[in-house]
């Protein structure tokens, strides 16, 4: 029995040294044995179980103790946290106070802790000030939860939160044998980074404020870190990783120099923290000198670099070097994975994105939310609706449908793959949509041709107090110019520059001078652009050469032409634009001079290509190609569709056969363009009256419109093509476009 007393005295004395669940309640069995329940034992045994986060025994002698100390109150009240149990712990901080108990600094982190993951903004403050009254704001741990909470207010603040003293909850105790759920997902990582469509707009007054709180917000970061009188290494991340998120990417990277001349060297987190400073300034030889300092230090192979060196060489277009930073990981998350993919399909290696989600699966990595968001876009690019519906299930299974991020993208998937339908049944179930949402809605019926549809859900989008931003007015002028709508188009352009205070970019001019110039309004147009209170690009004049081109008006066209040259010289579809409207009126001696020009500079022109999925595979057709297996039963389709079509009145339109060669041989080229060839193999393929939705890399040409919407007449079927700027819905002998396009 000596030896045994001898032994728990031991231990008693080193609690750390008990390691595990077992020991632990060996250890607490032989007081109950031995000496009974001392109060003083017990708040030790407490302290332990706590500190193996062990919630329901650390309860069971909670309860049991009638006047816990301190001690029991730190054990108790940290363990609710490490449970993600925030309110408990809360209570427990104002059941102890009530006690008459003065907590010390070994509370405030958890408590702290539990505010800022309840975003309780004014709880948070009111910590603050029983810190600096009981004399702990310069502990240094107390600090540092400070600063993290501080550091974290600003998106709070944009989102509102849980407020403790408004909760009717009570604790009155927890039953040991209920099973606990962790309530929150505190001490997950993840990797901030910009998504896909969310905001590229311009600073606005909302912008302003936002910046002011995050600033006022860093500002006591700040305050809280210049007071400290002793620093770790986490109070430097702290604050460097805060400055960082907000924006304030100069003040980060004074921080990381300062941390270096303190004598603290910068590790895993202060890494990752920096590197998206440098993927956001789009400097990868920066970006280099970090990932040259982790494989240096051995940070190469932690997956939080490495999640944030595939995110950095993503955005600065190095997605070569993503890869390769990505398969030399030996351990992949779910973060890593999502970063590889988000890396490829932002930077338009669609079914590369799609190859590294299907080895994720197979890897057996659960999707997060943000890998659907990431990888949705690229069943967007490659009308792949198969994928996209698959995607859709999987979603659905997992639980993610509620996510308005998810149901965005999926919106906008939708409405990319030709199915507006669904598109609009999937916005009508969200509960509160954003900006994000409207705005792929809005622009999902502009490109579909209902423009009356999408400027009345750009009214609704206002009424609700949803305030529109830099894409959203991208999407209306956008639905405007497809429909022809001048004078709305103007209130639109207006009402975004003096009632939202958002500055034109170079989407809306070219928008605004599109429509202009689809109306035949060609100097207006030209006037337009010239005054314009930036530079144009030549995206923008190429709006107005392409106008031209439809207009035939040679004098403008040319005028245009040597505006894009001198601003882009190597802007190929604006060679092929001319040389194509100089063959139109016949001038082939200009059209083959400019064809000579662009072989010189080593141009080559885009070859036309459509492809339509059939039983989940993609068949892609180039003109006259007749490499497909189907081919002869598609050109005899072509022939008896051809009989049928020149029955119901159709005649062949040769303006756009831009070759010197005879007439028959005009009206053969038509036939066998390649949007034709993937409609016939679409009506062979498939079963009548199903849906042919085909995809075209060009804008689709009069004849091959004119001939779609006999087509659609004769086999009785809805045919949706989608060319290089909206989409075709051809049915029952007419188009979605009026015509207008």
């Amino acid at each position: 029995m000596g030896s045994t007393q001898t032994l728990l005295k031991s231990l008693l004395q080193n609690p750390s040294s008990i390691k595990s669940k077992s020991q632990a309640k060996q250890l607490h069995a032989q007081i109950i044995k031995s000496r009974g329940f001392p109060p003083s034992l017990m708040t030790t045994i407490l302290s332990i179980y706590s500190s193996l986060n062990l919630l329901r025994e650390s309860l069971l002698i909670f309860n049991i103790l009638p006047s816990p100390s301190i001690l029991s109150w730190k054990s108790i009240i940290r363990c609710y946290t490490s449970h993600g149990l925030f309110l408990q712990s809360l209570i427990s901080f104002v059941q102890m106070r009530a006690s008459g108990k003065y907590p010390d600094h070994h509370i405030f982190p958890s408590v702290l802790k539990s505010c800022t993951s309840l975003m309780d903004l004014k709880l948070g403050e009111s910590i603050h000030g029983c810190v600096i009254r009981l004399g702990l704001d310069f502990d240094l741990y107390t600090c540092n939860a400070l600063m993290n909470m501080y550091g974290k207010l600003q998106t709070i603040g944009e989102v509102g939160g849980m407020r403790f003293c408004d909760s009717q909850k009570r604790i009155v105790g927890v039953d040991p044998n209920v099973e606990l759920k962790q309530r929150s997902d505190v001490g997950s990582r993840r990797i901030d980074g910009k998504v896909l469509y969310h905001s590229c707009g311009k600073s606005n007054d909302i912008g302003m404020r936002k910046r002011d709180k995050e600033a006022f917000y860093m500002e006591n970061v700040r305050k809280v870190f210049d007071r400290m009188p002793k620093r770790d290494l986490v109070s430097w991340n702290t604050v460097i990783a805060g400055s960082a998120q907000n924006g304030m990417y100069e003040e980060a990277l004074m921080m990381v120099k300062e941390m270096g001349d303190a004598d603290l060297k910068p590790d895993s987190f202060t890494l990752s923290s920096v590197l998206p400073i440098f993927a956001e300034y789009v400097d990868v030889s920066k970006g280099k000198e970090i990932h040259g300092y982790a494989i240096r230090h051995g940070f190469d192979f932690d997956v939080f670099i490495g999640s944030s060196l595939i995110d950095m060489y993503a955005k600065c277009t190095r997605v070569d070097d993503s890869r390769r930073v990505f398969c030399l990981l030996p351990h992949r998350d779910a973060i890593s994975w999502n970063s590889v993919i988000a890396g490829c399909v932002q930077n338009g290696l669609f079914d590369e994105g799609l190859n590294f989600f299907r080895q994720m699966l197979m890897a057996k990595i659960k999707p997060r939310h943000v890998t659907f968001s990431s990888i949705m876009p690229a069943c967007a690019h490659l009308t792949t609706l198969h994928m996209g519906k698959q995607l859709h299930g999987y979603i659905i299974r997992s639980g993610f449908l509620d996510n308005v991020f998810i149901a965005s993208s999926l919106v906008d998937m939708y409405a990319k793959c030709g199915n507006i339908c669904i598109a609009r049944w999937i916005f009508d179930k969200m509960e509160s949509p954003d900006m994000v949402s409207w705005t792929a809605i809005i622009m999902g019926y502009a490109l579909h041709g209902h423009a009356h549809v999408a400027l009345s859900l750009f009214r609704k989008m206002e009424m609700e107090n949803v305030r529109p931003n830099y894409v959203a007015f991208v999407a209306v002028l956008t639905a405007c110019s497809h429909a022809g709508l001048i004078d709305e188009a103007w209130k639109f352009f207006n009402s975004m520059i003096k009632d939202y205070g958002i500055a034109p970019g170079l989407e809306h001019y070219a928008a605004v001078a599109d429509l202009l110039g689809r109306a035949g309004r060609l100097e207006e147009a030209y006037e337009f652009i010239s005054n314009m209170h930036i530079e144009p690009a030549g995206s923008v004049w190429s709006t107005l050469l392409a106008a031209c081109r439809v207009h035939k008006n040679i004098e403008l066209a040319e005028k245009v032409a040597k505006k894009i040259f001198k601003l882009d010289p190597e802007n190929m579809g604006s060679y092929i634009l001319l040389s194509n409207i100089y063959s139109a009126a016949g001038r082939w001696n200009e059209a083959a001079k400019l064809r000579v020009a662009m072989k010189g500079r080593g141009m080559r022109k885009k070859p036309a290509c459509s492809w339509i999925e059939v039983k989940n595979k993609v068949h892609a057709f180039m003109a006259g190609d007749n490499s497909h297996p189907y081919y002869d039963r598609i050109n005899e389709a072509l022939k008896v569709l051809l009989e049928q079509m020149e029955r119901e009145g159709y005649v062949p339109n040769t303006d756009d056969v831009l070759h010197d060669v005879e007439e028959e041989q005009k009206r053969y080229i038509l036939c066998i363009h390649s949007e034709r060839l993937a409609i016939a193999f679409g009506i062979i393929s498939t079963p009548a009256g199903t849906t042919i939705r085909v995809t075209k890399n060009l804008r689709v040409c009069v004849d091959c419109h004119t001939a779609t919407k006999f087509i659609s007449k004769i086999v009785g079927r809805e045919i949706v093509v989608r060319d290089v700027s909206r989409f075709h819905h051809f049915k029952d002998g007419k188009c979605s476009c009026g015509d207008y396009w």
